[in-house]
Order: structure tokens, then C-alpha cells, then sequence
């Protein structure tokens, strides 16, 4: 067995929905049998919720959808982008952020939207990710979590 590839997942404070991509992203390697050949981890781009759970809203929608997940938020700093394969992030104000903390020189990661892969973006064009945190039920986490499904799915079908 080789080398584990790795994915970090990148949202502004790591509590909705970088979290939510990193358990649709684990439960969808566990399904197609490739939980020995994937790594994942997910951070905020801001340093607020270190520490914290998940927003009890993810962990409804993720727990609704039958996955079990525990996580303590974190930051993002810059060796991620040499210590993991792909770095994603939510939307492209954190791909700014992860871009402003590239080192010089070549990094390890190649950096991405998530929702670049989501199949749906092609005819809508909407490659964000929308942070739910504001929101008032669960339908923007709903849609987070449709999103990340799709996009973890059709970056396998092409990185596997």
C-alpha cells in the first residue's frame, strides 16, 4: 500500500461547512472502499472557533444523513498547503486567503473551490459554497451538505 493522498477543507472558522465537507468527504471514501488510501482534514481560514464542535446545525444535517463525525475547529496555516495533496476551499474569498498565505516557492497542494467539481456548477455556474452560519434553520446547511456530496463524489470519479 502507498502513500496516503490528503485533502484539507477550508472555510472561514471550521465550524460549518469545512467540517461538513470533511464528514461527506470521509463517509464517501468509507463507501467506495478507499479509506486506506485517503486522509482528510478540514480548518478556518480565522482563528475564532478553534477548539469549538462543530454549529449544532452541521451536526443535525450530517447526523440526519447518517454519518457519524466528531471535530475540534482549527486554523489554517501556511505548511498545510506543503503538508496535504489538495487544499479546498468553500468559496472564493478562502481561496484568496489560502493563496495570500502560499509560501514562496512550490507548495505541495494544488488549490481548489470545492464546488468546482460540483457536476450542478457547470449549468448554474455557482461555484460557491455558501456559509449557512447566519441563517435561521437548517435549509442553507441542507444545501452545504448537497453541495459538498456532489463535489467530494465527482473529485473521486476524477482523482481516483
Amino acid at each position: 500500500m502507498g502513500e496516503k493522498r490528503s485533502v484539507m477543507f477550508v472555510c472561514l472558522g471550521n465550524i460549518c461547512r469545512s467540517p461538513m465537507a470533511e464528514a461527506v468527504f470521509n463517509e464517501v471514501v468509507t463507501q467506495r472502499g478507499l479509506a486506506d488510501k485517503w486522509y482528510a482534514e478540514s480548518s478556518g481560514t480565522g482563528g475564532w472557533h478553534v477548539g469549538c464542535s462543530p454549529d449544532p446545525r452541521t451536526m443535525t444535517v450530517l447526523r440526519d444523513n447518517g454519518i457519524k463525525y466528531k471535530h475540534s475547529a482549527q486554523q489554517f496555516n501556511s505548511e498545510d498547503l506543503n503538508k496535504f495533496d489538495f487544499v479546498f476551499g468553500m468559496d472564493k474569498s478562502n481561496v484568496d486567503s489560502i493563496n495570500r498565505k502560499k509560501p514562496s516557492g512550490k507548495t505541495k497542494a494544488k488549490i481548489f473551490m470545492l464546488g468546482s467539481f460540483d457536476p450542478e456548477a457547470r449549468t448554474s455556474g455557482k461555484t460557491n459554497i455558501e456559509d449557512p452560519y447566519y441563517d435561521t434553520d437548517l435549509r442553507g446547511f441542507e444545501k452545504c451538505f448537497q453541495q459538498c456530496m456532489r463535489s467530494c463524489q465527482a473529485f473521486l470519479d476524477k482523482h481516483n
